[in-house]
C-alpha cells in the first residue's frame, strides 16, 4: 500500500519514501511518542493480505525483534501491516563498493562486524538468507548495521511446511505455482540456488562472497544473465589466487566458499576469530589449524545434478553450446499478474534480450500501464508514466523499453527516470524493433513501416504497403542478428496472401518468407545465422529452421506451444523470445477486450449490449438501432453489425472478407457509411439499411493506402466528415460533399493531428480533438467553413460527442473521465467550464468513441472487468521441444 508524506500509521507519521525492494516499500517516519525517526517497511501484499501468512509473520517478527545487537538494525514492532525498524543513516556497502576496491584493513573491519551480527543471529536460530552489500549499512562513525535480518524467511513463512520448494529462497517448483526467485543470485549459496534446505552455513557462503567483493572490487559471480550467474555459483572454479590478500584471509575465503556444506566453515564465529587474530598480528601470517586446512572445492553428485535445473529455473536460460556439456532440461514456469490486477488483453509479454526481465501491460484498479518483472524479484513493478502505454519492446542492451502512448513513440530507462518522446505515431503503433541506435516501427493509421533514431527525431518511411498487391498493413517488425534486415507481418485484403516478410533496412527491398497471419521472431544460439523462426498458426506457436544469411526457411515447422493468445484486433500472437533460449507467452483468447455497455448519467452500468467491439457503437437518429463494428473471434477480421434496441436482437450488416469498420449513420437514418479496405485501399462506402449493394462514397485520398474513414454525417445529408492520413502520416479532417461535383476537400490539414470529429445537431459547428498543444484537447470550429474556434477541454480531452439537443458537449479527459460542458450553438458558439460526470473504462485507443441517447444514457465501448489473470507461461530451453 503506497504511503504519502503526512499519512500516519498509529503513532508514526510518514515523512518520505526511502526505497523499495522484494521485501516491501520503505519509508522514513517520525515516532511521535518517542520523538525519533524510524524506518517503516510496508509488507508485500501476498503477506499483508493473507491472514495466515500475516499471523505467521508476526510470530517470526517477535523472534527477529529479539535480535538486540549493535551490528543489527533493530525491529521495534509491527503497525498496521508494516514493520517498524531502526532508521540507519549512511550509505550501504553497495554504495561504498561502487566507488571501487575497499582497502584490506577497512574490508576486515567491516567484515568482522558483519560476522558478529551473523553470529548473534545464528545463536538465536535466525538465518539471514539474503546477505548482500545492499543489506549492509556503514555509518559515518564506521559502525556496521546489517539490515533485513530474517525477513526473507519470515515473508515466505506460512505457505507450506519447511523444506517445501516455496520456502526456498531460490525458487518454487510446484506444478501450480509461479517460478519465483527469492534472494539475490550472485550471493546465494550453492544449496540455496539448487532449491535445497538451507541453514546458517548459507549465510557463511554469502559472507565469503561479500568479503571477496570488498577485497577485489569485483563481484565473484557477475555473468550476463541470472542463469549464467546461478550456473557459476554452482560450478564455476573460484580463482582464490587472484585475491589481493594475505594467505590467512585467502584460507578463510576458501573455507567460507566451499560448495560442500560439510566442509564449509561451520560457524561464523570462526571467521570473526580468524579476522580478529590477523588484525592483531598481521605480520605472523599464521592461522588456526581449523582454517589452515584448505580443502578442495568439492562437486557432490546432487550439485552436479542440480546445476542445469537451477540455472534454467533462473528464468533466463543459458543456451549451452559446448558439445561436451549436457543441455539443461526443458522447464515450464508461470508468471502471475500484479496483485489485484490482470494482464491487459492487448499487450504482448516481452522478455528482454538478456532474459532477465519481462515487460507486459496490466490493469490494476481500472488503470492500464506497462509493468516490468525483474525475474530475480518477488513481484512486478509499474513503470511510472506509462499509463495506457501499449506494445513495449526492448533496446538491444536490455536497459530501456520503448512503447507507444497515444500518438507518440516513447522510451524509458528501466533503472528510472521520465519517459522521453521520440516521434509521432499517429493512431498508435503496431509494434517496434530496436537495433543499434535505430528503431523500426509500424503505425496503426497508415500501415507504413517507419524508422527513427533511438535518440528521437523525424521518422522516415522504410516500406509502404503495396496497394496494387493488396497489402493493407505492415506491422510487428523484428530484427535479424545483422541489424540490417527485419521481419514483419504483411496483412492483405486477400487472406491467402497474408505473409511474414523480410526487408532490407538500407534499400527497402523486401521478400516473402512464409504465409502466416502472425508476427515472427528469429532466435539462434549466440546470435548465429542458423536458427529458427518462431511464429503463430491459429493459437499454436511454431518453430521452423531459418537461414538468416539466405533469408530462407527450410525443413518443417514444428509446434512448440499451444493455446497462445492473439492480440485484440491485431493478429499479433502474444509471445516473445530472448536470445538465450527463454520463451514467454500469454494463453487464451485475448480478443474479447471491449464491450458496449450502457451507463446512466452518474456512471452506473445499466447493461451490456454487445461484446468483441472493435471501436465504437453509434445510435441511430431515431434511437431504435445501434450500429457497431465487431471482430470475428477466429479471423480477427471486422464487420458491421446492427442491434435492434426494441427487440434486443443482433444482425450482421456486412460480410467480409475484408475489414469493414467505423460505421456512422446518415442524417435520416436510412443509410450507413463505413470504411472498408477492399482492394488494398481504405475507402468509404455506404449502404442502405433496407437492401442494395455497397456504393463508393469517397474515393481514396492521398498517396498511401488506409487513408480514409468516416467520422460523422451531417443531419441535412450534405457532408460526410472523414479522417484521412497526410503524407507525413498525420491525421487530417476532410469533407466529402454529397452534392455538386462531390469532390472532397480538406477542412483541417495542419502540421498537427485532428481526429474524432462530430458535427453539431444544427450543422453549424464541428467538435474535434487536436494535439496542437502536444497533448490532445477538444476544440470547436465553425462548419462547414473553419473559422471561429474555441478550446473546450483544459487538461486533456478527446472523443467529443454532442447531446441530441445540442445543449451539451461531452468528451473524455486524459485520465478517462466522462466530462460535460454546457454549450450554446447557432450563429455564435458559447461554452461553459468542463465538469466531471463519472470515471470510465472506455477503451484507450484514440479511435474508440462513445454515444449518448436522447434520454441521456451513455453507450460506451468499455474494457471488460473480467480478469485476465491466467499466468504467463515461461518456457526455459524451448529448443528441447524440437527433439521430442
Amino acid at each position: 500500500m503506497p504511503l504519502s508524506a503526512g499519512e500516519r500509521l498509529g503513532p508514526y507519521e510518514i515523512l518520505a519514501p526511502i526505497g523499495a525492494g522484494g521485501m516491501g516499500e520503505v519509508y522514513r517516519a517520525r515516532d511521535t511518542r518517542l520523538d525519533r525517526d524510524v524506518a517503516i517497511k510496508v509488507l508485500p501484499a501476498p503477506v499483508a493480505q493473507h491472514s495466515e501468512r500475516l499471523a505467521r509473520f508476526e510470530r517470526e517478527a517477535k523472534v527477529l525483534a529479539a535480535l538486540n545487537h549493535p551490528n543489527i538494525a533493530t525491529i521495534h514492532g509491527l503497525e498496521d501491516q508494516a514493520i517498524v525498524m531502526e532508521l540507519v543513516e549512511g550509505p550501504t556497502l553497495a554504495d561504498r563498493l561502487a566507488q571501487g576496491t575497499i582497502p584490506l584493513d577497512e574490508s576486515l573491519r567491516i567484515s568482522a562486524q558483519i560476522a558478529e551480527a551473523l553470529e548473534a543471529a545464528h545463536e538465536k536460530g535466525v538465518v539471514h538468507r539474503d546477505l548482500k552489500p545492499a543489506n549492509v549499512k556503514v555509518r559515518e562513525d564506521g559502525t556496521v548495521k546489517v539490515l533485513d535480518f530474517g525477513l526473507a524467511t519470515a515473508v515466505q513463512s506460512g505457505a507450506r511446511e519447511a523444506g517445501a520448494s516455496v520456502n526456498s529462497p531460490t525458487l518454487t517448483m510446484g506444478a501450480t505455482e509461479a517460478g519465483v526467485i527469492l534472494g539475490t543470485a550472485a550471493y546465494m549459496a550453492p544449496e540455496q540456488a539448487a532449491g535445497a534446505l538451507v541453514d546458517r552455513r548459507a549465510d557463511i557462503w554469502s559472507f565469503g562472497v561479500v568479503l571477496w567483493e570488498m577485497l577485489t572490487g569485483n563481484r565473484l559471480f557477475d555473468a550476463d544473465s541470472m542463469a549464467h550467474t546461478l550456473a557459476d555459483v554452482l560450478r564455476k572454479e573460484i580463482p582464490f589466487d587472484q585475491v589481493p590478500a594475505p594467505q590467512p584471509i585467502k584460507d578463510l575465503l576458501r573455507r567460507c566458499l566451499d560448495r560442500d556444506v560439510k566442509n564449509r566453515l561451520q560457524a561464523i564465529g570462526e571467521a570473526r576469530i580468524a579476522i580478529s587474530r590477523y588484525r592483531a598480528h598481521p605480520e605472523s601470517g599464521t592461522e588456526s589449524p581449523a582454517l589452515a586446512k584448505a580443502l578442495p572445492t568439492s562437486k557432490l553428485p546432487w550439485i552436479a545434478a542440480a546445476v542445469a535445473a537451477a540455472a534454467a529455473l533462473a528464468l533466463g536460460y543459458v543456451w549451452y553450446h559446448h558439445a561436451s556439456e549436457d543441455p539443461p532440461p526443458l522447464l515450464k514456469l508461470s508468471i502471475l499478474p500484479p496483485d489485484k490486477g490482470s494482464f491487459a488483453g492487448n499487450s504482448i509479454p516481452v522478455i528482454s534480450p538478456d532474459g532477465r526481465r519481462v515487460v507486459f501491460g496490466a490493469r490494476v484498479a481500472g488503470k492500464n500501464a506497462i509493468w516490468v518483472r525483474d525475474l530475480d524479484a518477488l513481484t512486478a513493478r509499474i513503470l511510472p508514466g506509462t499509463e495506457d502505454g501499449q506494445y513495449p519492446f526492448w533496446s538491444p542492451d536490455s536497459r530501456t523499453v520503448a512503447f507507444f502512448q497515444g500518438s507518440k513513440l516513447k522510451r524509458m530507462d528501466i533503472a528510472g527516470g521520465p519517459s522521453v518522446s521520440l516521434c509521432d505515431s499517429p493512431g498508435g503503433g503496431r509494434g517496434g524493433a530496436w537495433a543499434g541506435d535505430l528503431i523500426v516501427f509500424g503505425v496503426a493509421g497508415t500501415g507504413v513501416m517507419y524508422q527513427v533514431s533511438a535518440a528521437g527525431g523525424a521518422p522516415t518511411a522504410v516500406i509502404k504497403p503495396d496497394a496494387a498487391a493488396g497489402e493493407t498493413l505492415l506491422r510487428w517488425p523484428s530484427f535479424l542478428p545483422d541489424g540490417r534486415h527485419f521481419l514483419y507481418s504483411s496483412n492483405n485484403s486477400d487472406p491467402e496472401k497474408v505473409a511474414i516478410e523480410v526487408a532490407d533496412l538500407a534499400s527497402g527491398a523486401h521478400q516473402r518468407v512464409l504465409g502466416a497471419s502472425s508476427n515472427a521472431v528469429y532466435v539462434s544460439p549466440l546470435g548465429t545465422t542458423q536458427g529458427h523462426l518462431l511464429f503463430g498458426r491459429d493459437q499454436t506457436l511454431m518453430a521452423q529452421p531459418f537461414d538468416a544469411n539466405k533469408l530462407q526457411i527450410s525443413g518443417d515447422a514444428l509446434p512448440i506451444a499451444e493455446d497462445v493468445g492473439i492480440g485484440v484486433n491485431s493478429l499479433q500472437h502474444q509471445f516473445s523470445a530472448s536470445r538465450n533460449g527463454a520463451l514467454v507467452f500469454k494463453s487464451g483468447d485475448s480478443m474479447d477486450d471491449l464491450q458496449l455497455t450502457w451507463f446512466d448519467g452518474s456512471g452506473k452500468p445499466l447493461g451490456t449490449l454487445a461484446s468483441r467491439i472493435n471501436s465504437f457503437g453509434v445510435i441511430s437518429p431515431d434511437g431504435s438501432t445501434v450500429v457497431f463494428d465487431r471482430r470475428d473471434p477466429q479471423t480477427a477480421r471486422m464487420d458491421i453489425w446492427l442491434y435492434d434496441l426494441m427487440r434486443g436482437t443482433t444482425s450482421r450488416f456486412t460480410f467480409g472478407p475484408n475489414y469493414n469498420f467505423n460505421p456512422i449513420w446518415s442524417g435520416d437514418g436510412r443509410s450507413i457509411a463505413f470504411a472498408s479496405n477492399r482492394d488494398g485501399t481504405a475507402r468509404v462506402f455506404q449502404r442502405s439499411t433496407n437492401a442494395g449493394a455497397d456504393q463508393i462514397l469517397t474515393p481514396p485520398l492521398g498517396e498511401t493506402p488506409q487513408t480514409t474513414r468516416p467520422q460523422d454525417w451531417s443531419r441535412d445529408g450534405r457532408y460526410v466528415v472523414e479522417e484521412t492520413i497526410n503524407r507525413k502520416g498525420g491525421f487530417d479532417l476532410w469533407l466529402q460533399p454529397l452534392f455538386g461535383d462531390k469532390k472532397p476537400f480538406p477542412y483541417l490539414a495542419t502540421p498537427f493531428n485532428e481526429t474524432n470529429a462530430r458535427i453539431s445537431p444544427d450543422g453549424k459547428w464541428l467538435a474535434y480533438a487536436s494535439d496542437e498543444t502536444r497533448s490532445y484537447e477538444v476544440y470547436v470550429q465553425s462548419f462547414p467553413t473553419p473559422g471561429a474556434k474555441a478550446q473546450i477541454s483544459t487538461e486533456g480531452g478527446e472523443k467529443p460527442v454532442w447531446s441530441r439537443d445540442g445543449r451539451q458537449l461531452y468528451f473524455i479527459s486524459a485520465d478517462r473521465k466522462m466530462m460535460t460542458v454546457n454549450v450554446k450553438t447557432g450563429e455564435k458558439f458559447e461554452a461553459g467550464s468542463p465538469r466531471m460526470l463519472f470515471e470510465t473504462r472506455i477503451g484507450n485507443a484514440l479511435g474508440n468513441r462513445f454515444d449518448v441517447s436522447k434520454e441521456g444514457r451513455f453507450l460506451i465501448p468499455t474494457e471488460t472487468e473480467q480478469a485476465n489473470d491466467s499466468p504467463l507461461t515461461l518456457i526455459v530451453n524451448w529448443p528441447a521441444l524440437l527433439k521430442k
